[in-house]
């Protein structure tokens, strides 16, 4: 017996994305866009495609994806973040997959990271893997802020077949992208009174490049991987940086 699917792609600014993503979820029953007002063309570009158009003021990456399941009309879920996007191969195997899924919950899909359009085989991917489908009555998303997960009750399965992952542009986009996660970031270690300590400015960001470079194998992706070791450092550098100006700002 067939499983109905829901595919669920959350947007903010997503108009060089959005019309690639909804193609590629295609084979899903229903197609949910939830959209944090983006200010770009997101919406007049959704709205040319037959999927259901949800607006939400984003608070947390959880409770955005968590209020899109509950309007979702199927049990199976499938998540797509718009920057993502599934082969005809992964199509079949999740279609065929859902014909018997046993007991599982849900599946993790392993990612393949695309940055400049080319492939990242190390610096941190080589084993990117995400629960995309799942079943809503087994699995909810927890966690504020960054670094949401998938609580669920039952088994995981893995599916073989990958996700293509093209998250960064260029790198004025990568940059900006990790400005945003690490004011998220400062916010949250805010919230659980973490101090910026003077240390973990001078020691977290070059802890960071020599852990992706070196221990990731970020050296094997050539420029790739060190561009990537080095935003990533600074990334952190930035959190750290962010959290101290809250400090200044609380004490005022």
């Amino acid at each position: 017996m067939n499983q109905k699917i829901s595919a669920i792609i959350p947007t903010f600014n997503e108009e060089i994305h959005i019309e690639e993503a909804i193609k590629t979820v295609s084979f899903a029953d229903e197609i949910i866009v939830i959209d944090s007002y983006s200010s770009d063309k997101t919406v007049e570009l959704i709205k040319k495609h037959d999927v259901r158009l949800i607006q939400r003021k984003f608070d947390d990456f959880s409770s955005q994806k968590n209020f899109a399941i509950e309007k979702a009309k199927h049990d199976w879920i499938y998540i797509l973040d718009a920057d993502e996007r599934v082969s005809e191969e992964l199509q079949r195997e999740i279609l065929e997959t859902l014909k018997n899924p046993n007991d599982f919950a849900g599946f993790n899909i392993f990612r393949t990271f695309y940055y400049l359009d080319k492939k990242v085989r190390f610096s941190g991917w080589k084993n990117d893997k995400v629960i995309r489908l799942f079943k809503k009555s087994k699995c909810k998303y927890n966690g504020k802020l960054v670094h949401e997960r998938i609580e669920f009750e039952g088994k995981i399965g893995v599916l073989k077949n990958k996700i293509k992952h093209f998250s960064y542009r260029d790198k004025e986009h990568y940059t900006n992208k990790l400005d945003q996660y690490a004011k998220l970031q400062s916010d949250s270690l805010f919230l659980k009174n973490k101090k910026p300590y003077i240390y973990l400015l001078l020691l977290k960001p070059p802890a960071r490049f020599i852990t992706q470079y070196f221990w990731k194998l970020g050296i094997l992706d050539g420029k790739s991987g060190f561009l990537l070791s080095m935003m990533h450092s600074k990334g952190v550098y930035k959190r750290y940086a962010y959290l101290k100006d809250l400090y200044k700002q609380q004490s005022k």
